[in-house]
Order: structure tokens, then sequence, then C-alpha cells
């Protein structure tokens, strides 16, 4: 009962998030006119241009890469029983924005762009698990590993802009932030090619709850777990992947919305994994509306948003965890 109650309050928190992001948006429009042009998709006008070409699409984007940074935060943190691995913090977005970087200044785009990406990934979380491996995979090791990845790749990527345009150096960067602003060419189609992508995370719940009881608890309740291992890093992998060729690095989705998704529905993940899809979409669609219109006509980028909360997260769960958990 309690679930229901919960799952009902997300969609309502989503949709919510959805019609605050119609209403709002970098270019002021009356209520009513956006009601008639919603009404009416046929019109024409600037209005039509901007509610059905520009924030309609704008929208999809965010709540799809909101609840695919979710979905893998729940599949890193099962997986290796860690309650601060997420694409941010292991690294693998580093790798996935590295890849991305040089896609941009090669002109890459599209599908492409999104298999260099997934490359990128990869290579992160085969080299963050390698170095882990050889400590035993303790917290502290998955997660300075991580942290060391990040800034390796952050190093890489300031190479390439220091010897690329200045033109090409300041689109990249914004971009890199976590923009929503400006996808590239052929988002929305890939952004749909992971649907059913995630919908394989959700039929390996039952897995995941086996995996975070341990590799050897899971062996003998009949999982392979080595296998099992492999596919989901695999697949979260190619959704992150996935997510930084369209909208760049934003942290800490992966991260804070599992915890609270955990907190409201418990550990398991049949019922943890579509409430942290339909939090993380209603974040990133909340967070997106803020961003463009805390400075307008500035526009913030939305991967700001989403790191001063997971900073504050942070900070709350040092406070808050035990001496043994944060060393």
């Amino acid at each position: 009962m309690r679930r229901a109650f919960v799952f009902i309050l997300l969609v309502l928190f989503c949709a919510a998030s959805v019609i605050l992001a119609l209403l709002t948006g970098g270019t002021e429009l009356p209520a009513g006119e956006i009601i008639r042009t919603l009404l009416h998709p046929s019109s024409e006008g600037v209005t039509h241009t901007l509610i059905w070409e520009l924030r309609i699409p704008r929208i999809f984007t965010a709540g799809i890469v909101g609840a695919a940074l979710a979905s893998c935060g729940v599949v890193f943190q099962a997986i290796l029983r860690n309650p601060l691995a997420e694409p941010y913090t292991l690294g693998v977005s580093g790798g996935g924005a590295l890849g991305a970087t040089i896609a941009i200044l090669l002109g890459i785009s599209g599908l492409p762009m999104a298999a260099i990406c997934f490359a990128g990934c990869c290579l992160s979380i085969a080299i963050v698990l390698g170095a882990a491996s050889l400590k035993r995979f303790t917290d502290s090791t998955l997660i300075l590993s991580g942290v060391i990845m990040s800034f390796i790749f952050s190093s890489a990527v300031m190479f390439i802009f220091s010897v690329a345009s200045s033109r090409e150096v300041h689109a990249s960067i914004l971009w890199l932030m976590g923009s929503l602003s400006a996808p590239p060419q052929g988002s929305i189609p890939m952004l749909l090619a992971t649907l059913p992508i995630m919908a394989v995370l959700l039929l390996s719940a039952k897995d995941l709850n086996l995996l975070s009881l341990g590799d050897e608890s899971s062996y003998h309740l009949g999982l392979n777990a080595k296998k099992a291992k492999g596919l989901l890093l695999l697949t979260a992998s190619l959704i992150t992947g996935v997510c930084v060729a369209v909208s760049g690095i934003i942290a800490f989705i992966g991260l804070v919305i599992p915890h609270l998704a955990r907190r409201l529905t418990g550990a398991d993940h049949r019922y943890l994994l579509p409430s942290s899809m339909l939090a993380g979409a209603g974040f990133l669609i909340l967070s997106d509306s803020i961003s463009q219109v805390l400075i307008r006509p500035l526009e913030l980028p939305v991967g700001v948003i989403t790191g001063l909360v997971g900073g504050v997260f942070f900070v709350l769960y040092l406070l808050k965890a035990r001496p043994a958990e944060v060393v």
C-alpha cells in the first residue's frame, strides 16, 4: 500500500515538473497562450515553435536522461555494493566526456558519437574495477579510483581544449558542464533507442537483488554472478554513454535519486528501479526549468544545479555516516 502511494506521488511529481517546464523556460510566455498552443498543435507562430519544437523535445530529453542516469546509479550501487557508486563518482561519465569531446572536435555526431562515448565509458569502468580489484574492492578504493579517473579524463579534455580553436572550446565547455539547451543532431532517436535498453534493467531487478547480497550468496541462489555483472555493467555503461553524448556530464543524479528512492520504497529493486526512474525524470526536468529562469535571460547549465544538490547531499552523508563508512 505504501509503495503504491509512493508511485502515485512520483507520477504527480513528474507531471508537476512537466507542467512547470511548459509554463516557464528561457522565454517568458503568457500561460493562456501556452495552453492554446498545446490544444491546437497545428497552429503556427512563435509560440508554436517555442512549445512544440523547443520546450517539449527538451522536456522529453530531460525526462529520459534523468531516468536513465538514476537507473544506472541503482545498478552500479547494487553490483558494487557501494552507496556512493554512480556514473559520475566512478569516472564513467568522465570517460564518456572524453570520447564526446574527441567526437565534437572531429565533427562527429549522432550514433557514431554515442559509440565513442560508450567506448570511453567502458574504458573508464574497466580501469576503475581493475584498480579496485588490487585492493579487494574496498569502498574507498572504488570511489578514489573513480575520482582519479575523472581527474585524468578531465586533464585529457583540457589538453584537447588547449590545442583546439576558441570557438570549438567555448561550445564544448558549455556542453560538458551538462546542458540540454542544444542537444546534438539525432538525440531524440538515440534516447528512444535507450528505452528498450532501460527495460533490460527493469527485467533484471531480481538479479540485482541477488547481486546486492554478494557474489557467494548469489551463486548459491543459482545466479551466475560474473555473467550477470558483466551484462549489467555493459548495459549501464551504454546508457551512460548515450546520456553523455546527448547532454554532457550531469552529475550526482545517479547518486542522490537512488538514495532518496530507497528510503521511500525499500531496497527491493523491483520497486526501487521504477521509482528511481520516475524520481530522476522529474528531478532533471525540474532542475532544467530552474536553470532557465534563475538568471534569465541567461541560462545556467543544468549540471550546475544538479552539482549543487549533489554537493549538499555529500556533506549530509559525510555528517551522518559512521567513520568506517567514509574511509
